[in-house]
């Protein structure tokens, strides 16, 4: 197993908050739905195909005990000069358990469609940063480490897309998302729950990556852009199944 698909040391020290796990129990074990949260035909297909398998869950887990999620994400960007929405998901997809009573969290995999920028002829696709935490609390939701992998049409970038990117894996967008809306059931079988979160706190990085158009882009993006100016809003569907 990879290490940047697991959880890294400081998850557990600083999340396993008893509440925050018997929530996400409560969940598991088909808690009543809202009201008005009956099941639904209406909801989106989830890909379980991503899912950590069981020999890439931590030595000593108990899949009985773990799940795996897979989390829809729409809503709205705002940082440096960008100002857009995203109005096809981000999927990610996560394996979360415990091992000797200790809150542990494998990371599978994260796809997005790449943001067009208004104004520019460049696109923004979200890709993991290389760290994430979706353990709630009473403070978060959960915190997650994203990068922006930078397009242009007509070859006018000099390096390929995967390594012209807002942050890196040194120095990416490290995002702490709070409620907006409460998590809600929507379904029980599949077990499905809704909530939304924001960041409006964060700070963007300038561009990694991109030789000698990292000036440029950093004044067409209106990068780096700091704190407090920036907010990441999200509309969020998570589908769970357990492994056994």
């Amino acid at each position: 197993m990879t290490t940047n698909r697991l959880t890294l040391d400081r998850t557990v020290r600083r999340f396993t908050r008893a509440a925050a796990g018997a929530l996400l129990a409560g969940l598991v074990l088909g808690a009543a739905p809202a009201h008005g949260a009956e099941p639904t035909t209406d909801l989106p297909a989830f890909d379980f195909s991503a899912c950590p398998t069981v020999d890439e869950l931590p030595a000593g887990a108990d899949p009985g005990t773990w799940r795996c999620e897979v989390m829809h994400a729409t809503g709205h960007l705002r940082m440096g000069a960008i100002d857009e929405p995203l109005t096809e998901p981000m999927k990610i997809t996560f394996a979360e358990g415990r091992v000797d009573g200790e809150f542990r969290q494998v990371f599978g995999e994260m796809t997005a469609a790449p943001i067009r920028v208004g104004g520019t002829p460049l696109t923004l696709t979200p890709r993991y940063g290389g760290y994430s935490d979706f353990l709630s609390d009473d403070t978060r939701r959960g915190e997650f480490d994203i990068k922006f992998a930078i397009s242009a049409p007509h070859g006018l970038l000099t390096r390929p897309s995967s390594g012209c990117s807002v942050g890196s894996d040194e120095d990416a967008v490290h995002l702490v998302l709070k409620d907006t809306h409460p998590t809600r059931v929507i379904s029980r079988n599949p077990l499905v729950v809704t909530f939304a979160a924001q960041d409006s706190e964060f700070a963007a990085p300038g561009t990694s990556g991109c030789g000698p158009l990292s000036r440029a882009l950093n004044r067409a993006l209106g990068l780096p852009s700091a704190a407090g100016t920036n907010a990441f809003g999200m509309d969020v569907t998570v589908a769970i199944r357990p492994y056994a």
